[in-house]
């Protein structure tokens, strides 16, 4: 059986063999935090404004009316209640939430009259809008403070990946989030947008299955795309890696659009077309390590030209699936730097000449 099956039984995802999740390494940052406090009427206008966000791809809004109730009643108590983990955006100065997202929904779903308070409140809140408390109430919950510390990463400069750790650490509540669910959240822009269109190119669909749903389809696209244009400066963890090559390119400021299509979709199209919708799945579940090599070398080999000889390719896939240095490197310890690279040569070198 090959290691490193990952299998998300609750969510009925199909495994994937050989996706590392192994823990990112952090290193040493400089990083400029500070306290600020708002009160809450102006936090819920940020919102609505959108100079403070919560990311689309963070996890669902999931508190119970119940809890909702009793967080803004501990507002209009004056109960202390706990503070906020918000990230400065360097080119647009607004804040992302990294951890609080409940709180400040809860906060705005309850000014913009989407539900009134519960039972769960004392009896003179009870089903009391925002709109239908009195005024003194009003005022202050308005006036209520909501302490947040603000972070910005000033080194390294190009890859805010120190948000990545604080989301990893701080957003442990239900299921934790999977790496590139938070990926996509710190690293939203052109590049994410670039990926999520690309997840449903129909080639990569038939080849890969159906959507995955914590985004590790998703992922593998960026594994591809990141050995394919940065393999050389590759070296483990493999998570590590990956935050680099997207946090850098979240603007499409190293790797254009144009270039990251040209290397994806025909390389998807002509796996599909000659070696059909198993190629990723030598073993009924897609390998991430097999998926990695064989794409690379495909799109190497298109940067000569067009493959017109189907019969080739397929003879020099099945051997490929026959070398037993390249089944050890899609099989085992398949984030090593050496089995990578090993992969990814032995690919490269299968379709060279087809």
């Amino acid at each position: 059986m090959l290691d490193s099956t990952i299998q998300d039984d609750e969510l009925n995802d199909e495994p994937i063999q050989n996706l590392e999740e192994e823990e990112a390494l952090p290193f040493k940052y400089s990083i400029t935090s500070y306290g600020a406090d708002y009160d809450v009427d102006g936090l819920v206008k940020r919102l609505n404004k959108g100079d403070i966000f919560i990311p689309k791809f963070q996890r669902k809004f999931v508190w119970k009316l119940s809890q909702s109730s009793r967080f803004v009643e501990s507002l209009l108590l004056g109960l202390p209640v706990p503070g906020i983990f918000l990230s400065k955006e360097d080119e647009s100065q607004k804040l992302l939430v990294i951890d609080g997202q409940q709180r400040l929904k809860s906060l705005q779903n309850f000014y913009n009259g989407e539900y009134g308070l519960t039972p769960d409140v004392q009896k003179e809140y009870s089903g009391k809008t925002y709109s239908t408390l009195s005024d003194e109430d009003r005022r202050k919950l308005d006036n209520a403070i909501l302490h947040a510390t603000i972070m910005k990463q000033d080194k390294p400069t190009d890859d805010n990946s120190s948000v990545y750790f604080m989301f990893e650490r701080l957003n442990t509540g239900g299921a934790p989030l999977r790496p590139q669910e938070i990926r996509a959240a710190i690293y939203h822009g052109k590049f994410n947008e670039v990926l999520e269109e690309l997840n449903y190119n129909e080639a990569w669909r038939t080849l890969f299955g159906k959507v995955n749903s914590r985004m590790r389809d998703n992922e593998l696209i960026v594994r591809f795309l990141a050995l394919y244009f940065s393999g050389d400066k590759y070296s483990k963890p493999m998570q590590d890696f990956l935050n680099n090559f997207m946090g850098s390119n979240k603007r499409l400021q190293k790797i254009s659009e144009e270039q990251i299509r040209k290397a994806f979709v025909p390389t998807v199209e002509i796996i599909l077309k000659c070696l059909g919708d198993k190629a990723f799945k030598p073993q009924s579940q897609v390998n991430a390590a097999l998926l990695d090599g064989l794409m690379v070398g495909v799109a190497r080999r298109l940067e000569k030209g067009e493959i017109k000889n189907c019969e080739l390719m397929r003879a020099q896939y099945d051997n490929l699936l026959a070398n037993p240095m390249f089944l050890e490197d899609i099989n085992a310890q398949t984030s090593n730097d050496d089995r990578v690279s090993r992969r990814i040569n032995l690919a490269t070198e299968a379709f060279v000449n087809i």
